[in-house]
């Protein structure tokens, strides 16, 4: 249950019983101090100097109307006109017992459920995965699955770089190390080798040079011998791929890749269209598109080059066609677009484009969310000590090593096989939650020592709350998922983490809107302090608690066990019982 949409919508109803004009709406929040309620509403001071009077005497008009009975047991009227509103424990109780035996935990599948694309991780197949693909993977990945937890049909779109010029060098040096009766897999194990082969020879071999120009040619034209060779090549490179997200645990699978290649049919067709309406023109042997509603610092139009010299086509072509295969033929509502923010200015054109020659339905909305760069202690991009780039493979097992020789010190008495699964979750859970927990288009420090602490707002610290809440049941002996009793709130404590567990809904719902994973990190952190001081206050399995609120507390642990999970899966991250 959305908390905050109830009480609006109460509060909607008693300002049109009060006679206050339509356009002014109620501002509902959680109160941010203690003493002021748990919810405050804010309608009184808009409407005030239309109204011509006193907020206060506004306020007070709503609150005589406001149908609360039995929600609240107290409201009043603070300051200039906020209305606190201090809910009723018992409420409180019933409406967390409820969510607490409900598998989505209170959150109603959406009746208006749109269809969105997100594109996301997008790997270029002639490199392996470094860490530039790590944040586009996971912020992706984990509103994803807010998404698809909300009831929105969410299709992935891995839009992978599959096509273009550097295919023909690439296809050449496959060719020929086949040649010599390598397989491709063991020719392809490490791309970055293998495409450095491949333009050495590019650069040292004329003859070789001049093939795999020929190979461009005969790709775009459909040769068969040339085809199959791609096919190979990028069927190898999506192997690497795949073993990454799979390691980190992400949910893109081969049937969600819908790369470059994939709009090559249409790209002559998008140029045509352009220079049709009179959108593009030649421009120094070029094709291209000057946007007005785009200009630099000295006014000039922004350019957009859709068609090079030589024939070619660049990415603006490409995603101007993978926008209209999203909006017309997966009759998309949103498209959601996780890049590296300094693509802003390329994604702005290509939605201007778009949108001028309708290309796209009004209906239809392109988002850009863009992310910061992951930075070194140096405050740098993230390098190797050698100044190369990290190979995401290479970064993961790091994590997994680091995490073990933390988790060995926390519990030496795991077995191996379990120790290493546990060592596998922290580690890879921290690598993501140090990146998820941190404002989206910030820059952040990529810190081993920091993500992987045992306190604090870390991976391994929300992964240890969980399993310190599991550890209640089986000290109990009780199975945490068929319990069930009444919650009586009787202390200030259980009612701040009750209240807590109930703004789950609100949090959940924020990010679908607004595509900031790291509130969710943060009301996760503040959902497992709230329950460090619950249960440092609150005895559960104590001698001499009464049984009534023994079960009570513990319904409340299991709410708090729930929500950890729930909301650390919708971040892609594993918990674990024990740890």
């Amino acid at each position: 249950m959305n908390i905050r949409t109830f009480l609006a919508e109460r509060v909607r109803a008693a300002m049109t019983q009060a006679g206050i004009p339509a356009e002014f709406n109620p501002i509902v929040a959680p109160a941010k101090k203690a003493g002021f309620g748990d919810y405050q509403a804010n309608g009184a001071m808009g409407a005030a100097k239309a109204m011509k009077k006193p907020p206060r005497d506004i306020a007070s008009s709503i609150v005589e109307h406001l149908e609360l009975d039995g929600v609240a047991d107290k409201i009043d009227i603070a300051g200039p006109g906020f209305i606190n509103i201090h809910l009723a424990p018992q409420w409180i109780a019933t409406q967390l017992h409820n969510v607490s035996n409900d598998a989505q935990l209170g959150i109603q599948k959406t009746n208006a459920s749109q269809t969105v694309v997100v594109d996301y991780s997008s790997p270029n197949l002639a490199k392996e995965m470094h860490v530039g693909h790590l944040r586009s993977t996971i912020i992706g990945d984990s509103v994803v699955r807010v998404l698809a937890y909300l009831g929105h049909n969410v299709v992935r779109q891995n839009h992978v770089g599959d096509w273009g010029t550097q295919f023909g060098m690439l296809i050449a040096e496959l060719e020929d190390q086949l040649g010599t009766g390598e397989r491709p897999e063991l020719a392809l194990q490490d791309l970055e080798v293998f495409y450095q082969q491949a333009k050495k020879h590019f650069d040292d071999s004329e003859d070789f040079a001049n093939r795999a120009r020929d190979y461009v040619v005969q790709l775009q034209s459909g040769n068969e011998q040339v085809l199959k060779l791609w096919q190979e090549f990028r069927r190898v490179s999506l192997l690497h791929a795949d073993d990454i997200y799979k390691k980190l645990g992400v949910t893109l699978s081969e049937k969600d890749i819908f790369g470059e290649s994939e709009y090559n049919n249409d790209l002559a067709n998008v140029v045509t269209e352009l220079k049709d309406l009179g959108l593009a023109a030649e421009n120094d042997g070029a094709i291209v598109s000057f946007l007005d509603e785009i200009t630099n610092k000295n006014g000039d139009p922004s350019p957009v080059i859709i068609q090079k010299k030589d024939g070619g086509y660049l990415y603006a072509t490409t995603d101007l066609a993978a926008l209209r295969y999203r909006a017309n033929t997966l009759k998309a509502d949103r498209a959601l677009y996780f890049t590296d923010a300094r693509q802003a200015l390329h994604m702005n054109q290509v939605f201007t484009l778009a949108r001028k020659a309708k290309f796209v339905p009004e209906s239809f909305t392109p988002e850009h969310h863009p992310f910061g760069t992951m930075l070194g202690k140096d405050n740098k991009p993230f390098k190797t000590r050698t100044g190369g780039t990290v190979k995401l493979a290479e970064l993961l097992d790091e994590a997994i090593v680091r995490a073990r020789q933390e988790v060995e010190k926390k519990n030496p008495d795991l077995n191996d096989k379990t120790m290493q699964e546990v060592a596998q979750k922290v580690g890879i859970g921290a690598v993501k939650y140090a990146d998820l927990c941190k404002t989206r288009t910030n820059d952040y420090v990529f810190d081993w020592d920091n993500m992987l602490k045992f306190e604090g707002n870390t991976g391994p610290y929300m992964q240890y709350a969980y399993t310190r809440v599991a550890s209640i049941f089986s000290k109990a002996e009780i199975d945490r998922a068929s319990f069930n009793s009444d919650i009586v709130i009787t202390t200030p404590q259980e009612h701040q983490l009750a209240l807590k567990l109930l703004h789950f809904s609100e949090v959940v719902e924020q990010i679908a809107q607004e595509v900031y994973p790291h509130i969710l990190c943060h009301y996760l952190y503040e959902v497992a302090s709230a329950f460090s001081t619950f249960y440092e206050a609150c005895p559960i399995l104590k001698d001499g608690i009464d049984t009534q609120t023994k079960n009570s507390r513990l319904q409340l642990c299991k709410g708090v066990a729930q929500t950890l999970k729930t909301g650390l899966d919708l971040l892609g991250i594993d918990v674990m019982e024990k740890m």
